[in-house]
């Protein structure tokens, strides 16, 4: 007796295409989304640079003062005021809605002469293990990378 082999595919092979293509899909996902995360990180870093440049450009047009906001750390939202139109078309927000860039300008001898800019990284960079201000946030955690003044 002779067998005619069907042109279609086994149950074996049927399974092991679709574990395989499960796989390659799983590890796109999370390639994806570390990606994502970086490129947030990525703009939070730039944004804080565009907020201290648009502060010392303020420090330099007000005798060497920077703005002051009446809270002790405020978002950073509250800049517009003081630096929108001027020295940034605006001020940037997280790229996270769910999350704000933080400021605050200490006095010496009633002279706001240095400030913190801070946000929170969702993957951190080598080396940054804490915010580099260590001025106490409104919020537990709210921040673990920032910028002081030069």
């Amino acid at each position: 007796m002779i067998q005619k082999k069907s042109g279609g595919f086994t149950l074996l092979e049927v399974l092991v295409t679709a574990t395989i293509i499960a796989i390659l899909t799983a590890i796109g996902i999370v390639s994806y989304a570390s990606v994502n995360k970086r490129s947030r990180d990525v703009k939070r870093k730039s944004d804080l640079e565009q907020v201290r440049s648009a502060l010392e450009m303020y420090r330099s047009d007000n005798n060497g003062e920077y703005p002051y906001i009446q809270s002790s750390y405020s978002n950073t939202s509250n800049l517009s005021s003081s630096l929108v139109s001027t020295y940034l078309p605006a001020v940037p927000d997280d790229p996270d809605s769910n999350k704000n860039y933080y400021y605050r300008a200490t006095a010496t001898n009633g002279v706001y002469t240095n400030y913190c800019v801070c946000a929170y990284l969702e993957t951190l960079a080598e080396g940054v293990t804490e915010s580099t201000c260590t001025i106490s946030l409104p919020v537990s955690g709210a921040c673990n990378y920032g910028l002081k003044s030069p």
